[in-house]
């Protein structure tokens, strides 16, 4: 099989304002074979979305550099380009199911090993 039979990445927009944790989490990605672009706050996860058509998730941090902006963010996503899963996370927030309906997932930081792959796969499939 050569490189261009190989089935493509799944590609994965991760948005999140601390550098670190950005870091950390798209490497975690990667390793896992996702084709990952990366965002620290809303405006760039929006250009990144105009430019970038096979994305199929967005994990955003509900507050970036101003409270609630990941979650705004979220919900523009839902209203712009609809057929995007997305995974709220944060550790400041919790949220019942239904207030998030526009998400399909809320996963409370810190998250243990494994629960964010799994999340991920379960929204993709």
């Amino acid at each position: 099989m050569s490189v261009t039979d190989m089935p493509k990445a799944e590609a994965i927009l991760v948005v999140e304002d601390e550098p670190v944790l950005r870091f950390l989490i798209v490497e975690e990605l990667e390793e896992a074979g996702y084709e990952v672009f990366e965002a620290e706050d809303a405006s760039h996860a929006i250009a990144i979305l105009e430019t970038q058509a096979d994305i199929r998730l967005v994990l955003t941090d509900i507050d970036l550099f101003t409270a609630a902006e990941g979650m705004e963010l979220a919900k523009l996503i839902r209203d712009r380009w609809p057929p995007i899963r997305i995974i709220l996370t944060s550790g400041n927030w919790s949220f019942t199911e239904g207030e998030i309906s526009f998400a399909e997932r809320f996963i409370p930081k810190p998250h243990a090993p494994g629960v964010l792959l799994e999340s991920i796969r379960t929204c993709l499939s």
